[in-house]
């Protein structure tokens, strides 16, 4: 597709996390490289610097003056984009970035591929942290930190590749979700639930793609997935390639028994071993599941597994500890669909079974933002003793039918005895829930962005009391 007549590469949208690191990348093949963004700032300016790739401040026509070989358009940008409309008109050759990893990094390796709505980060991290910790050094793209890696991605000369397999789509003229283009040899599918409201109709439709990218695996390969979730069986029926499903039913050849949960750790069994998680949950049951089966297929043992799990320190965001002030503990979860906040919470009810715990969670998605979880989002608080929501961005921009009723939100919270408030920004989040904070209790802060510094700004609200 691409030919060896590309010698120079400019990214547009460089500064995020993959395409960054796609940029280095592509560099350190010997391409010359260029990029923009408008929005250059750490780390990830500071990374593209150290790595002395040059970055244009801003989007502008003057940025492709020199013609390059190929453009890569980043999955934020979208028409009117200066620099897409130039490529446009002169009919440069353009791709995505999914398109540039397919052909440069990940074709001929053995690509292993993690998807599905929930548990994504975590599954892709512990299967990259079981390769790395045995020797097997694999190029990764990860979605979130790892604490064990200290970078999201990756590129080596080993033959493995582990991703993170999006369902979101791809660019503003490929449409398709991103794992379409990863050539997976396994294929992981965690789960399947609706999300992307922006870009989904419905939940057909995301069965619909998640069935496109199943049609991907060979027949040497392998097609990993979640044998209790009723969404996924259908789509597990399929004879052109091996199927394992894996969970805690009957019907998963690879099934996790005698569970036991702990605050801080999980042990289960598989009819072979007795496997060691430090990690909480049912959830990351599952997760870790997912992790024995494809290494397992990929040749690994069980004592190298374990042995990497003993290792694992988790990833930033995901139920991640920010600090502790006054005998509070402020924690920071990426969670924004329902099913994601529910399992955390219930995960943070056995680590601290005891303790209050708060969750103030920020409605930013474009899917929580709408109505079409208005029921199960009151339900997924259910372990919380007291809720925070924040006021939901751009309600404007959504149609009047379509937003989320937050007065009804409250009113189901209250109506199912939880101590409930929806206040209107960080300050008064911040004021209302270190006035009535108590030493021992617990605050889980939800959103899938920076949420105006929370963080930081209540532990040092809790400092000063």
């Amino acid at each position: 597709m691409f030919s060896s007549e590309i010698k120079s590469v400019h990214f547009v949208g460089i500064c995020g996390t993959a395409m960054a690191s796609a940029a280095a990348a592509m560099q350190e093949k010997g391409f010359a490289v260029t990029g923009s963004d408008q929005n250059v700032y750490p780390p990830m300016s500071t990374f593209l610097a150290e790595r002395k790739v040059e970055v244009m401040n801003g989007y502008a026509e003057r940025n492709l003056a020199s013609k390059p070989d190929l453009v890569v358009i980043g999955n934020a940008i979208s028409r009117g984009n200066p620099e897409a409309e130039f490529v446009l008109d002169h009919k440069l050759r353009y791709c995505s970035l999914p398109e540039l990893l397919k052909e440069f990094f990940i074709r001929g390796k053995r690509s292993l591929v993690v998807a599905g709505t929930h548990g994504k980060t975590t599954t892709t991290s512990l299967l990259t942290w079981v390769f790395e910790h045995n020797g097997l050094n694999p190029s990764y793209l990860i979605g979130g930190i790892p604490n064990n890696l200290h970078q999201g991605a990756r590129f080596t000369d080993s033959g493995w590749f582990i991703i993170e397999g999006d369902e979101y789509d791809t660019a503003f003229f490929d449409k398709r979700s991103k794992f379409i283009h990863y050539l997976p040899e396994v294929a992981i599918l965690n789960n399947l639930e609706f999300d992307h409201a922006d870009i989904f109709e419905n939940l057909d439709a995301i069965k619909k793609t998640f069935s496109h990218f199943i049609r991907l695996v060979p027949r040497n390969g392998l097609l990993l997935g979640n044998g209790d979730d009723p969404n996924l069986a259908p789509l597990l029926d399929v004879t052109h390639c091996p199927v394992q499903r894996f969970g805690l039913s009957e019907n998963s050849k690879v099934r996790a028994f005698n569970i036991r949960y702990g605050p801080t750790a999980t042990e289960f069994e598989i009819p072979s071993f007795k496997f060691h998680l430090n990690l909480v949950g049912e959830l990351n049951v599952r997760n870790a599941l997912a992790v024995i089966a494809c290494a397992k297929h990929c040749g690994l043992k069980n004592h190298q597994i374990q042995s990497a799990l003993d290792t694992f320190k988790g990833i930033k965001r995901r139920m991640e500890v920010r600090g502790i002030a006054g005998g509070v503990t402020v924690v920071d979860d990426f969670g924004h669909h329902p099913t994601a906040i529910r399992e955390t919470l219930r995960a943070l009810r056995i680590k601290y079974p005891r303790e209050k715990i708060w969750a103030v969670f920020e409605p930013r998605s474009n899917t929580t933002r709408r109505n079409v979880f208005q029921t199960e989002l009151a339900g997924a608080f259910a372990d919380a003793d007291a809720v925070v929501v924040a006021e939901v961005a751009r309600l404007e921009q959504i149609a009047a039918d379509e937003r989320l009723n937050p007065e009804k939100l409250m009113q189901d919270l209250k109506a199912s005895g939880k101590n409930a408030a929806y206040l209107p920004d960080v300050d008064a989040i911040v004021a209302h829930v270190a006035r009535n904070l108590l030493g021992g209790d617990i605050v889980c802060i939800f959103s899938n962005g920076g949420f105006g510094g929370i963080h930081g700004k209540l532990l040092e609200r809790l400092n000063r009391r």
